[in-house]
């Protein structure tokens, strides 16, 4: 014990002689952000592939109020958002006299995006500098073109909603204060030359080492979108095109799932937890997020996403009613569907608008209960109406309650697990690309061209599948388009995306959404909102930290 003392308190004294006139010991190493680790071998590339996804997801999913997502719905032509049930970020959203630089939404979006963009730099850079060990020029360009997916989509988003923004294509390696916006076209230069190298070096569809890993399809779907965005519609059709006649992929047309023998259609069948997948037996997904409960399988699964208590209504406040699978589990109402969509939108018998697309009859269901002796009676809707319990006592029902416990909703988020009725999270996929937004995305590119009858075509495939009214080419326009992707798509599509890109959110917000009756009287869910909300403010406090350049805010902030 002796020996070993003295053997240390030499080597301390060694330690302390060889640093005593050297503090560069001392000197502090950032290892975060601004240092990323050189990537050059496969596991570190398929890592940091891996972590684009999970930001990716984390961009979906990590919101405790409901409300940072749903703000791409909220003051558009499509919502309502309940006094008192939506809130917090996105309250600017359905006020719009309260937006300014400061707003949250658009700086947490802003802020989320460009971490992705840094992310895919880093990978970017890794793919085209480094010569990575046990890896070839094939695989190598592979992953270089899913980060440049990513990069696309994030620059895609920043300049629909930004306008003219800075431009990375560099990893970050220390603090930058100098940022300046770009001209919108150099910024769509990039996206498109990102685009053109993801669908030549992307793995086909049914190639990628994981399903829900970007392909060459997906790939085509953002870059329809970006060329309709850029006023290039031949392009876009080409696009289009290139998965339509794919092969790979077909409408649903057939019931099909864990649901097959029950009650329910084919659109409805692919809304379901556990029929989302293609290896599940929908044809017709093109991306995918899958998404587990990380306590049925670890890592399965980040956040809590919320998607499920945005949309499904709160009937569960409502006595005599509880959480159930048939009715989507336990939703908060943030927001309530429109009376144009509810009442304006569908023909009589779309399957889109049927019962197990958007549930409007709501029945008394709690077994066991004071409320037992109601069970299985429809709950009024819209108007007064009495119960007698078992025990004697009356309940109420009120017309105000159609304002979210009892209006209509979409069930394409719902979802029920007996394990967690309270619904902390809503553990299903996120379908983020199908094919019929491809049909959808190809009318409207015919239809910019002058190919009505084309547009048509397109639009009636998806309108045979849903038993709706076949239209011809003199109905097709613009307005109709962005009707049928609401008849389509509703809940589905980020809607702010698509009407800031067809400069159409101010006039149909303004027409179609009119104003919300509430309880203690109307508020305008579109009040204030004028042109310049077309872009959301560039945030203040990226202008604030910006010093050594000048980062213009936009317009009327």
């Amino acid at each position: 014990m002796k020996k070993l003392i003295i053997y240390i308190g030499i080597l301390c004294v060694l330690v302390i002689t060889n640093t005593a006139c050297d503090e560069s010991f001392l000197d502090e190493k950032v290892l975060d952000r601004y240092a990323p680790e050189s990537l050059n071998d496969r596991l570190g590339f398929d890592a940091a592939a891996i972590g684009l996804h999970r930001h990716f997801v984390s961009m979906l999913n990590t919101d405790q109020d409901q409300t940072l997502i749903g703000i791409w719905h909220v003051g558009t032509d499509i919502l309502w958002a309940p006094s008192g049930r939506s809130n917090g970020d996105s309250r600017s959203f359905f006020s719009y006299s309260q937006m300014n630089s400061l707003d949250p939404a658009a700086r947490k979006t802003w802020s989320s995006l460009y971490i992705l963009i840094n992310n895919a730099n880093i990978l970017i850079n890794s793919a085209e500098n480094n010569n990575p060990t046990g890896m070839n020029a094939e695989e190598i360009s592979a992953f270089n073109a899913e980060a440049r997916f990513f990069r696309a989509y994030a620059y895609n988003m920043l300049a629909t909603l930004y306008g003219d923004v800075p431009l990375l294509t560099e990893p970050l390696t220390a603090p930058k204060t100098d940022f300046v916006r770009i001209p919108i076209n150099e910024i769509n230069a990039v996206i498109e030359q990102d685009l053109i190298f993801a669908t030549e070096f992307l793995p086909n569809a049914g190639s990628a080492r994981h399903e829900s890993r970007i392909n060459k399809m997906m790939a085509h779907q953002l870059f329809a979108e970006v060329y309709l965005r850029l006023g290039k519609p031949a392009e876009a059709e080409e696009q289009a095109s290139s998965i339509i006649g794919n092969g790979r992929y077909s409408l649903v047309n057939q019931r099909y799932g864990v649901n097959a023998n029950s009650p329910g259609d084919p659109f409805s069948d692919m809304f379901i937890r556990g029929n989302q997948r293609r290896n599940q037996g929908n044809t017709e997904a093109i991306w995918v997020l899958e998404m587990e409960n990380p306590a049925d399988i670890a890592g399965g699964g980040s956040g809590n996403p919320q998607q499920r208590r945005l949309w499904v209504g709160g009937y569960y406040d409502i006595p005599g009613m509880e959480p159930a699978d048939s009715l989507g589990g336990r939703g908060i109402a943030r927001v309530r569907l429109n009376n144009w969509v509810l009442y304006g939108l569908y023909d009589e018998l779309d399957m889109r608008n049927s019962e197990f697309n958007i549930k409007r009859k709501l029945y008394f269901n709690n077994r066991g209960s004071a409320y037992d002796n109601i069970r299985g009676q429809e709950v009024p809707y819209g108007k007064n109406s009495e119960f007698t319990l078992t025990n004697g006592n009356v309940i109420k029902i009120f017309p105000a309650d159609t304002i979210w416990r009892m209006a209509p909703y979409s069930m394409k988020w719902g979802q029920f697990d007996n394990r967690d009725v309270f619904g902390y999270g809503m553990w299903k996929d996120f379908m983020l690309m199908r094919l019929g937004e491809t049909y959808l995305l190809r009318a409207e590119a015919r239809m910019l061209q002058g190919d009505l009858a084309g547009a048509a075509s397109d639009i009636n495939v998806l309108r045979e599948r849903a038993n709706a009214p076949l239209v011809n080419a003199g109905q097709v326009n613009l307005d109709f388009i962005l009707d049928e992707r609401a008849r389509e798509l509703l809940a589905e599509e980020n809607r702010r995306m698509t009407l800031v890109r067809t400069g159409t959110l101010v006039e149909r917000a303004r027409r179609l959404n009119g104003t919300s009756p509430l309880a203690n009287g109307e508020i305008e869910t579109t009040g204030g909102l004028q042109d310049f909300h077309m872009k959301f403010p560039i945030p203040q406090s990226e202008i604030d930290l910006n010093k050594d350049a000048e980062l213009k805010q936009n317009e009327g902030y």
